[in-house]
This record gives structure tokens, sequence and C-alpha cells, in this order.
């Protein structure tokens, strides 16, 4: 007994081609819409308020909380080897090579993401997309490529502000509770990172994940089926595919980076 047809599969091919066809275009109108989108700054400010302050609190925390766990692990696990003075060289590295820009895109994707792809669904179920193309607005330029350059440009910010307080929640562990001496954990910290090749790093993942999620988002919603429970399967499939593609490209980026 056959479990599939094959025009079944003929027809699942083609409607991955058609749809990854409308991602490559759509991608390609929001690179071409970028500097129309920076002229009119206003609206891109608006969506870097809305995408960024509103994702602040939760980044803040979880990196305050990253840099205590970081501190207290690394601390245990360098006194050891009679090193626990290069914990803050340890908490920097970890926090601006890897977790800083991985934790701060995954939570971009879950909080910022979520909300991007339920907006842009919701106006598409309202039909207001189809009104803006009728009275000759481009909805892709109007709409879609100011949230897509503020995601890209929030990113990187989130991905600094996680790995400061990483750090000084690494400091808070590791000087003011476990002792150890302030000048090491800094002068440690200043003379093993080096700004080009750790910070720069951090700095182009995190832009590259800005690139990705906020794409992601943005795609999905477009992609949306005009409906209530359409609309809740996109913002799921956010989280998913943005959170994979996320560790994907950390991997590719690292192997990059230090490779050569």
């Amino acid at each position: 007994m056959s479990w599939y047809k094959p025009a079944d599969v003929g027809f699942a091919v083609r409607s991955k081609l058609a749809d990854l066809g409308l991602g490559a275009r759509l991608f390609l109108q929001l690179l071409l819409r970028g500097a129309h989108s920076l002229r009119r700054f206003g609206l891109v400010r608006d969506q870097i308020h809305f995408l960024g302050n509103y994702s602040l609190a939760i980044i803040a925390v979880s990196g305050l909380f990253v840099g205590f766990v970081l501190g207290l692990q690394g601390y245990y696990t360098l006194q050891r080897y009679g090193s626990s003075e290069a914990l803050g060289l340890l908490v920097a590295l970890s926090l601006v090579r890897e977790l800083g820009p991985v934790v701060a895109a995954l939570l971009f994707a879950g909080r910022a993401g979520t909300s991007l792809t339920a907006e842009i669904g919701l106006m598409k179920a309202g039909e207001q997309l189809s009104a803006m193309e009728m009275m000759a607005v481009d909805p892709v330029q109007r709409i879609l490529a100011p949230r897509f350059w503020a995601g890209v440009i929030t990113m990187p910010l989130l991905a600094a502000v996680f790995s400061a307080v990483g750090v000084i929640g690494g400091y808070v562990v590791g000087v003011l509770m476990l002792g150890v001496d302030p000048g090491a954990f800094w002068g440690q910290m200043q003379g093993g990172v080096d700004v080009w090749r750790d910070v720069g790093n951090g700095v182009v993942k995190s832009v590259v994940f800005g690139f990705a999620v906020t794409f992601i988002a943005l795609l999905q919603g477009y992609q949306s089926q005009p409906t209530p429970e359409g609309v809740s399967r996109a913002t799921t499939r956010t989280v998913v595919v943005a959170s994979l593609s996320v560790l994907g490209l950390d991997f590719m980026l690292t192997a990059m980076m230090f490779s050569i």
C-alpha cells in the first residue's frame, strides 16, 4: 500500500520552491529599499524604539543572571588550577564572543520577532496590506522595510547591552561575593580581550543575527494565512526557525572567524 502519491510529492516540492523564491525576492526588495527607509528615518526610529526599548528589560535581566552564572561556575573551575584571577577574562570572552550575540538573538527572536510576525500577520488578515496596494502604496517599502532595518540596527545594540550587563554580573559574583582581586579581574580582561578579534567578531555575529531574525519574522508574517490560526502558526514558526537559524549561523561564523 502506497503511503504517498507522486503528485503530492511534486506539489510539496513545488510549494517549497515557491516559498524560497518568494523569500529571496522579498529579501532583495528589503535590501533595495534600504536607502529609502533610511531617508525617512522617522519610521525606522519608531520601530527601533518599539523593538529595542521594549526588549531592553528582558535583555538586561537575562544578561545579569548569565553573568552571575558565568562568574560562579568560572570561579570554581579556575580555582582548581589556581587561576581564579583570570575570571574577568573568562567572563568577558564568553560574553563578547558567544553568549552575548547568541542569547541576545534568541531573546530578540522570542520577544521582538514574534511581535513583528503577529503585527504583519494581523495586518494581512485585516486586509490592510491589500488596501495599501489598492492605494498605490508599496507595503514592502512602507511597512516591512522600516521594521527590517530597525531590527538590523537594534540587534547589535541589545547584544552590547547583554554583554556589558553580563560582565557587571560576573564582577558582582567574582569580586564582591567570592573575593577575587578587582585589579586582577579588570586587568586580565583588559589584557586578554582583543578589540578587533573578539569584540569585532561579536559585533559581526550580532549584525548577521539581526538580518536573519528580523527577516524570518517579517517573512513568516507576510506569508501567513489571513486567519487567527494562520497568524498563530506563523508566530510559532518564527521562534522555531529563527532560533535554529541563529544557532546554525553561530556555528558557521565561529568556524570561519577563528580558523582564519
